[in-house]
Formats: C-alpha cells, structure tokens, sequence
C-alpha cells in the first residue's frame, strides 16, 4: 500500500499564502461592506503596526512577552523534563504523584491569577509564574509516559552492556522517549504562549497582551487591538514551525510519521 505522496516545497509555501491572501480580501470586503467602526481594516491594522514601530512600543511589547515566556517555559522544562522521566522510571513513585498531577492538571492556569497576584504582586512574577503553571503539566505527563512506554527489551540491553541506572536513564530511556517529550514540549510552548497575553492583561503593564487592553481602554484603538491580536497569531505560528523543524532531525525524526 503506497503511502501520499509529498507536497513540493513550491506548494507548502504556495497554498497557505493564498489562503492568507484570500483571507485578508475578505476581511477587507467585510469591513467595508459592514461599514464597521469597530473592527478596522487591514490596512488601518497595517498603519497601527507602523504607528507603534515607529514609537518603538512594538518591538518593546514583542520582546517583553517573548522574555517571560522564555524564562517561565524554560523554567518548566528544566524541572518538568527531569521530574517526568524520573516517575515514569519508578513506577511505585508514579502511582502516588500522578493522581495529584490528574487532579492539578486540568485547572485552567488562569484560575491561578488572583493566588499569583496575591503571592508574586503585579509584575513579571505573577506572570512567569502562570506560564510555568501552564507549561510544566504537559511536559512531565509526556515526559513521564514517554519513559513509561521504552520497551523493557531497551533497558535490558543497557543492563547487559554494564550501564548503571542513571546511564541507562540518560543512555536509554531519555533517547527513546525523546519523541513523545518533544510532543509534549511543543504542546506546552502553545499553552505559554496563550497563557502570557492573559496574565499580561492583568498583572503586568507591557506585552502583546498589555498592549490589547491598553489600547482597548485608551481611546478605543481597535487597529492596535487586531494589530496585537494578529502579532500574537504570527509568532505563535513561527514558534510551532520551530518545533515542526525540530521534529525532522534524524535524532528524533523515527517517532514521528512522515
């Protein structure tokens, strides 16, 4: 049974840019149709773009929202990682965390903003903290059932070849259960990133997210709002095509289908 063929590389550029562009001209046919004076055109967004990059407010916000989820992400896949494998290499030690984990798990990050503004106050830390909240769950779950899921033939042959416990973790386990810790990486990056415009609507005073609100309040910019909204779309996407990449190294590239 012969597999689909592959797209050419013409055509994966080619195809989702014409449905962008399509896309755009209805949004430009709708708002003038509607005569709308609440949501802009895409050419008013274009100007608010240039308004903002021109004040330097821009690429301040980008960075700004960019830097918390960097350290917030980064904090849970240095501790989520490690944790992850270590349960789902001792199972007794997973059978008593990972119902509290389930439990945790499924509370929105953002139930967690009136106990982080109360703890961390209004800044950063509030809102590091509730991308670390929202990251950390999906990548010790994959981390976790990634190791639970080597086959036990894999770790017999490292005991085989003289490899301790912690080598075969690192050796073994790690390796092989790299594809479903990349799948929860990638998961829990989108997750972040959602996560960092809400907890910059209320806890912080830049970022794509601030800029939404402000604007919103400050004279009813509603070109700065969309203009925000379609940044936040961009990067997220940009930041998914990272991992995508990431996904076809030779390293990892056998568990995934092609």
């Amino acid at each position: 049974m012969t597999g689909q063929s592959q797209p050419a590389k013409w055509e994966m550029f080619f195809w989702p840019a014409l449905v962008a562009a399509i896309g755009l001209v209805i949004w430009n046919f709708a708002v003038h149709v509607t005569k709308s004076t609440v949501f802009p055109a895409p050419s008013a967004v274009m100007k608010g773009m240039q308004e903002l990059g021109a004040k330097g407010i821009l690429l301040r916000d980008i960075l700004d929202s960019l830097r918390r989820v960097a350290i917030g992400y980064g904090l849970a896949v240095l501790i989520g990682v490690p944790a992850g494998l270590a349960l789902g290499w001792y199972p007794v030690a997973a059978n008593v965390v990972n119902p509290v984990i389930q439990m945790v798990r499924p509370i929105s990050p953002l139930a967690w903003i009136p106990l982080a503004i109360v703890w961390y106050g209004v800044g950063d830390a509030s809102a590091t903290f509730l991308i670390f909240v929202g990251a950390f769950f999906p990548i010790i779950v994959a981390s976790m059932n990634g190791a639970r899921n080597v086959p036990s033939i894999l770790r017999r042959a490292g005991k085989n070849f003289g490899l301790a416990d912690a080598g075969i973790l690192s050796k073994v386990v790690f390796p092989a259960a790299l594809p479903s810790i990349i799948t929860g990486l990638r998961i829990s990056l989108g997750i972040a990133w959602l996560v960092v415009v809400a907890a910059e609507m209320v806890a912080v005073d830049s970022g794509l997210g601030y800029l939404i609100i402000d604007s919103r309040n400050s004279g009813k910019r509603y070109d700065l709002v969309v203009a925000a909204m379609v940044l936040i779309g961009l990067i997220g996407l940009v930041l998914d095509l990272g991992f995508r990449r990431l996904e076809k190294l030779k390293s990892v590239r056998w568990g995934f289908s092609e």
